[in-house]
């Protein structure tokens, strides 16, 4: 009986802890054919209200800036850096005591590819990123993503 009990109260116990897993922001991943063979690859974050990340140009010991890495793939060519599109909000912050950069309600990271071949392929990698919010700020967390890109369409 005590078994039964004890197994209740943890089954109970790990619902709970996942009821309260925090997950204010959410990514789309999708592709914007330009050319025959350039295209434009959005990384799209949304973030629920009050809560915000952190731009990819944070120097110094502060917040864990955004990062979008890229995995090889001999049939893409990355072109430039990744460009951020959104309302950059730009103030000093009393908790990392230093200037920061960062974007609220949505951001669009955008990287141009230019594709080596006519074929179908596959762009994947990760974000990685920090959001915080007026009383908080939650772990770094990594997004594996993967974009189809339809060379033919």
């Amino acid at each position: 009986m005590k078994k039964i009990i004890l197994s209740l109260l943890v089954v109970f116990a790990s619902l709970l802890a996942n009821a309260q897993i925090e997950k204010p922001v959410t990514w789309t991943f999708t592709a914007k054919k330009i050319s025959a063979t350039e295209y434009e690859l959005h990384m799209t974050a949304s973030m629920q209200n009050k809560w915000h990340i952190y731009s990819q140009e944070i120097k110094g010991d502060g917040p864990v800036p955004t990062s979008i890495n890229f995995d090889k793939n001999p049939l893409v060519k990355l072109v430039g850096n990744v460009a951020e599109l959104g309302k950059v909000v730009k103030e000093y912050s009393k908790v990392f005591s230093m200037n920061l950069s960062y974007f609220a309600n949505k951001v669009d990271f955008v990287q141009k590819i230019t594709l080596k071949s006519a074929l179908n392929t596959i762009a994947k990698g990760k974000v990685t990123f920090m959001t915080c919010n007026d009383e908080k700020c939650l772990a770094p967390t990594n997004i594996p993503f993967s974009i189809k890109i339809n060379a033919k369409s």
